[in-house]
């Protein structure tokens, strides 16, 4: 399989990463990126060619990557409007629609939707994925095994499910970032210096994370396992739902789901 990626920065790299620690040659992988910095990057990390402008090679893939950012996606397949001959087009672009960017294409429908997260960067993340009608099974299994090379995958039978997977997994380490720094906050409120109160945050949050990932339990389960009654976990969850702390979770991932959708609306204008 012979992937091209529209844009070579952070996610493209990780990807493109991904893909040759799976055993991909660098020679079935090739990018289109403007700038030359992060062309040599590219070409010098991985070995992949590395073009300013989509040329006949560079479209001559199985997969067609479009990894540019949202705002500049009109303008950047603009000029391969028309030119596509079957290709698998799967879009990482955080908020754009299939049809928009069929649209912008020139009416072209064998197109996969991503959202991955950040996590992807180590290896760890997880990607929602949404096709449309016109991909088959192979097209799915493609689009699904450049994704995997950078974490886990599931897939959405809507297209505006894929903006509660932006809300939920694809802003999410945000939400986990902001937990960390918060209960490093209360460390160093109960007397910790910064760098104890930072590593008891952060490998408190992986550790509890691993064990989730690795049981076969729910995380309820997880929770009451370690709370005893009348003790100090129970303490501290008493004060949590005092403060109906998963209706707080849930009206945030909400806001997020509902900026998704304007977003979507706002950069597939015309």
């Amino acid at each position: 399989m012979k992937i091209t990626f529209l844009g070579g920065g952070n996610m493209a790299a990780a990807l493109i990463g991904g893909l040759i620690k799976q055993g991909f040659l660098a020679a079935d992988l090739q990018a289109i990126e403007l700038s030359a910095e992060g062309r040599e990057r590219l070409h010098s990390g991985w070995g992949v060619r590395a073009v300013e402008r989509a040329d006949e090679q560079a479209l001559a893939c199985d997969v067609l990557v479009l990894a540019v950012k949202p705002q500049q996606m009109k303008d950047a397949l603009a000029s391969l409007s028309g030119r596509l001959a079957g290709q698998l087009v799967l879009s990482i672009a955080a908020g754009l629609r299939l049809a928009d960017i069929g649209r912008w294409l020139g009416g072209y429908t064998r197109l996969v939707r991503a959202m991955p997260n950040t996590p992807a960067l180590i290896g760890a993340g997880i990607t929602g994925l949404y096709a449309d009608a016109s991909v088959d099974a192979a097209g799915r299994a493609a689009a699904e095994q450049v994704l995997a090379a950078v974490g886990s995958t599931v897939w959405v039978a809507e297209e505006a499910r894929i903006d509660g997977v932006t809300a939920v997994s694809g802003s999410g380490p945000a939400y986990v970032f902001h937990f960390i720094e918060c209960l490093e906050a209360a460390g160093l409120s109960l007397g910790f210096d910064a760098g104890t109160a930072r590593k008891l945050a952060i490998d408190t949050v992986l550790g509890a994370a691993q064990l989730a990932a690795a049981s076969e339990e729910s995380p309820a389960v997880l929770r009451e396992r370690v709370t005893s009654k009348g003790g100090t976990t129970a303490a501290a969850l008493a004060s949590f739902a005092a403060d109906d702390l998963p209706a707080v979770v849930i009206r945030a991932v909400r806001a997020a789901e509902t900026r998704g959708q304007e977003l979507g609306e706002q950069l597939g204008r015309d």
